[in-house]
């Protein structure tokens, strides 16, 4: 008896290679004094990875578009010495400073940019989405999502400062939202 053939449109080769495909994502919190990054993928167990972290400062005494360099050239390092398929970024809102929240833009700019130029695709994600992400309740505090973190991924450095946990998160989040595929 022959075996009924059902064609459901999808390519076994092309499902393959998304299960096998590592997902490795370089996570953001923008700034421009302080740029938190993580690099994180999901590990064969599916659980998240932090494979490096940290802050990334420009010098507060150089004109804004030194600083800008300098960071450019800290992320483009991460993404050439990296390899992520994915980054991951928080999406910016406007509070009384504005002025810094235009330095944040242009700091994001630089990041989205650099993104596209090693071939990453984007994923942008709102503190909201963020935090519901990390601990399930969208108005956490800090400390929730701090504690929350330090949880999911046991390896944070103890000298994290709060970027650089922020960084992870994105990443959590990233991660949490590209389970299929990049």
């Amino acid at each position: 008896m022959k075996k009924a053939d059902h064609d459901t449109g999808v390519s076994w080769s092309a499902f393959f290679m998304v299960l096998c495909t590592r997902m490795r994502v370089l996570a953001i919190d923008p700034g421009y004094d302080r740029l938190g990054v993580a690099i994180m993928e999901r590990g064969e167990s599916g659980k998240e990875v932090l494979i490096f972290s940290t802050c990334i400062s420009s010098d507060k005494n150089s004109p804004l578009p030194s600083r800008l360099h300098s960071l450019g050239v800290a992320i483009d390092n991460l993404l050439t010495e990296y390899a992520p398929n994915a980054v991951g970024i928080e999406t910016i809102f406007f509070n009384k400073n504005q002025k810094t929240g235009i330095a944040v833009a242009e700091a994001r700019g630089i990041i989205l940019y650099l993104a596209q130029v090693h071939g990453c695709t984007v994923h942008e994600y709102g503190p909201q989405e963020i935090k519901v992400a990390v601990t399930g309740y969208g108005n956490s505090d800090k400390h929730a999502v701090m504690d929350m973190v330090k949880r999911l991924v046991p390896n944070v450095p103890a000298a994290a400062l709060d970027d650089e946990y922020d960084a992870i998160a994105v990443g959590i989040t990233t991660l949490a939202h590209t389970r299929g595929g990049i």
